[in-house]
């Protein structure tokens, strides 16, 4: 059987018991580490944790294992049992639903068991999360790649008066353009993209628009590390919120659509200048 279980947000101590009871009971244990992370990281230290709460190694499973090594994982699950770790819920920002097709095809059980999400963490600051509309991916620009094809999503949205969740990017374990034109896979240094990075592109972008959809003005939501017990929530403008320091990873953005009185009412609460802000520990730069 194949157990795909969700790990919440926070740390070890956010998986549900029936995922746990599951894990304990599983002769290999994967985690995926590439999508998301916990909040004391992918890490020695951080494997040490969960193997030590599991009761069993665990295995860390990087992006090439996910995509291009999977019949490992689905062969063991043939014979024994095996989980597949996945921060957040394993059918939340990112689905690993390839790995369940293809485990279902060779007649293998699947079994999966949910958890916490970015998807409805965010609920948290007050915007009610069923007006939110198509969720966005923010990539990370190079000198000559600066894909845009979100911000029609957020022009959709913000037509229809709808809030946008984007999701920055995480670039864990990427092997190097030059490495990959010498044949020998070598790799980037881990990168987690800021609120501060992701509105400057979304800046960048509008730019170069004939029909402006927002601007500095307009307001958004910041989170970090949300769901963690140092979890950062921020509202105010573009501009203002690329004046604060969110600290570690993982960040998150939340372009706010039409708002109703109550969600004002919430959001007055993480709003820039109020006491709340305290939260921030003054970091700003």
């Amino acid at each position: 059987m194949l157990y795909i279980v969700g790990l919440g947000l926070g740390d070890e101590r956010d998986i549900t018991l029936r995922g746990l009871e599951a894990v304990k009971q599983c002769d290999k244990v994967y985690i995926e580490a590439y999508t998301s992370l916990l909040s004391f990281g992918i890490s020695s230290d951080g494997l040490s944790t969960l193997e030590k709460l599991y009761g069993r190694p665990v295995i860390l499973a990087d992006r090439e294992m996910v995509e291009e090594k999977a019949d490992e994982i689905l062969s063991a699950s043939r014979v024994s049992d095996v989980a597949f770790l996945v921060v957040g819920d394993p059918f939340g920002a990112t689905t690993h639903t390839d790995l369940v097709v293809r485990a279902k095809k060779l007649g293998i059980v699947v079994k999966v068991i949910h958890n916490a999400s970015v998807m409805n963490a965010i609920g948290i600051c007050g915007l009610q999360l069923y007006r939110y509309g198509e969720t966005v991916s923010i990539p990370f620009f190079t000198e000559t790649w600066r894909p845009d094809s979100f911000y029609e999503k957020i022009q959709s949205n913000r037509n229809l008066g709808l809030h946008t969740l984007c999701l920055l990017d995480i670039r864990v374990k990427e092997p190097s353009l030059e490495s990959l034109c010498r044949g020998k896979k070598q790799y980037e240094p881990p990168r987690y993209m800021t609120i501060k990075t992701a509105i400057k592109q979304l800046l960048e972008v509008v730019q170069a628009k004939v029909e402006s959809v927002y601007n500095e003005d307009t307001e958004c939501v910041g989170f970090a590390r949300i769901g963690s017990e140092d979890q950062i929530v921020v509202a105010g403008t573009m501009k203002q919120l690329q004046l604060i320091d969110f600290g570690a990873p993982l960040h998150c953005l939340v372009i706010t659509g039409n708002t109703h009185p109550v969600e004002e009412e919430m959001l007055d609460f993480y709003r820039v200048g109020k006491e709340n802000l305290e939260q921030v520990d003054d970091r700003t730069s």
